[in-house]
């Protein structure tokens, strides 16, 4: 493995590229996010991005790492410190497998811990006794690689994460949702096989396997408690919509109405979430017929500012959809008779 550019900005320093990068080479993965070790990551950081494009920020203060997300393409180059020399910092990294470096020049793998071997093995095994106690994310890392490379875990690292499962809820609510995120139902499976889901407040109750969504799986596992994750305002909304949802009473117009109204733009989710997928076909019907203009506006109605113009407009959208009204004078004629709050 080589890239041309690190080689040229680190030219005569000692410097090495480890970890994943190194790892999904190996495998034959597309590689897009490259770790350096060396000796001054400011200075490196800041040549990088001057030469070749891209801006440089401190990716930890306490570390000293340093980031470059670089121009036009989905790249990030990640510039570490490394004080005391190439093996020291390979015996501070989690499993064998990120444990293997290159000299930016070119020249031969680094591997002092076998990764390469458990590479073709198909193996993640941890390069000391004390990686889950260093950082517990690494819980999840550990669950997350099996996952997506298709390993398992070794006896002796399953045994060190068992013991250390207690340390799951600890690393901060970034970490932790970035890892889930990237999670397949087998994956989940296997966090509550280990004792790891149920101290981060998620079963398996839930329609795990009926979307094939990172977000619906979230929701699927953890439901209301998921709102103790740091999630976007946009998550929230999907995650409340999913969870308010109620099964139509049938396909009428009405009830899809009904439904859609407090699910949408997540019908379709919401019905695999109930496991009502026979459904799809009424909610994607009743879409397509969506008039484009209400029939009435709220400032038509002649009725002072507040929430009964919210509520009348809703029983209007409603009869409309149901076949009941269709011109704007039959829905004059049923705000003038909802206006005393009581409806037909």
């Amino acid at each position: 493995m080589h890239d041309v550019r690190i080689a040229e900005v680190l030219a005569g320093e000692e410097a090495w590229i480890v970890g994943g990068a190194v790892r999904d080479f190996l495998l034959g993965r597309l590689v897009l996010d490259i770790d350096v070790a060396c000796r001054q990551p400011r200075a490196a950081a800041n040549r990088f991005a001057k030469r070749f494009g891209g801006a440089p920020f401190p990716l930890s203060e306490r570390r000293g790492a340093w980031r470059v997300v670089t121009e036009g393409v989905e790249e990030t180059v990640d510039f570490t410190p490394l004080p005391s020399g190439i093996d020291a910092d390979l015996a501070t990294r989690d499993f064998t497998f990120n444990a293997i470096a290159v000299p930016v020049g070119g020249g031969d793998l680094h591997d002092p811990h076998g990764g390469r071997e458990d590479l073709e093995a198909a193996v993640v095994r941890a390069v000391s006794e004390t990686i889950f106690r260093d950082d517990p994310l690494r819980l999840l890392r550990a669950v997350r690689l099996e996952d997506e490379l298709g390993f398992r875990m070794n006896e002796r690292t399953e045994r060190l994460l068992r013991a250390s499962a207690s340390l799951i809820a600890e690393p901060a609510g970034e970490r932790i949702l970035g890892e889930l995120r990237r999670l397949s139902p087998a994956g989940y499976r296997r966090l509550g096989e280990l004792g790891l889901l149920e101290p981060l407040g998620g079963d398996l109750e839930g329609p795990l396997e009926a979307l094939d969504d990172p977000d619906f799986r979230l929701v699927s596992v953890f439901g209301e408690r998921l709102r103790m994750l740091p999630i976007s305002r946009d998550l929230r909304r999907y995650a409340a919509a999913l969870l308010r949802a109620r099964r139509p009473e049938d396909e009428s117009a009405r009830a899809i109405h009904r439904f859609r109204r407090v699910t949408e733009p997540w019908a379709l989710d919401a019905l695999a979430f109930l496991g009502a997928t026979e459904l799809a076909g009424a909610v994607e019907k009743a879409r397509r017929v969506d008039p484009r203009e209400p029939l009435v506006r709220g400032d038509e109605l002649g009725l002072a500012p507040g929430p009964e113009i919210g509520r009348i407009l809703a029983i209007i959208e409603e009869e409309r959809a149901a076949g009941t009204i269709s011109t704007r004078e039959e829905a004059f004629e049923l705000s003038r008779s909802l206006a005393g709050g009581e409806r037909p």
